[in-house]
């Protein structure tokens, strides 16, 4: 996937007006699953990215354990948004992660979340 239809996906899902709204929501959610994952699997998943967005996870997980509410409240605090806004937001972001890595890759994150977090990957009904 290019870094383009990459941002396109996110804005589209995310009903984002601009790539600078776009590209705050990618950092703010990114930055907080690396936070929430351990070890090396943000870097694998970033291996599977465009090279830009895959290089706001670069280096180790930080393996802490919060629930998908605090999930929610830091994507909020770095975004400057409201938790319903950012809820869109993250969700957007990781619906296009998950259709932009491979199943396995998928498996792999999956295994380090709690059941509350799975749905964050699917696609909004």
């Amino acid at each position: 996937m290019e870094l383009d239809e990459f941002i396109r996906d996110v804005k589209r899902k995310a009903v984002l007006d601009n790539r600078d709204e776009v590209i705050k929501a990618i950092k703010a959610t990114l930055e907080t699953l690396k936070e929430r994952l351990s070890g090396d699997e943000p870097g694998h998943i970033a291996a599977q990215l465009p090279r830009q967005i895959g290089e706001m996870l670069q280096g180790e997980g930080k393996g802490e354990s919060f629930t998908v509410e605090e999930f929610f409240s830091r994507v909020s605090r770095r975004e400057g948004t409201e938790i319903p806004v950012a809820m869109l937001h993250a969700r957007s972001v990781l619906e296009a992660i998950r259709e932009a890595i491979t199943a396995g890759e998928m498996s792999d994150v999956r295994a380090q979340l709690p059941a509350e977090f799975y749905d964050l990957f699917e696609e909004e009904k």
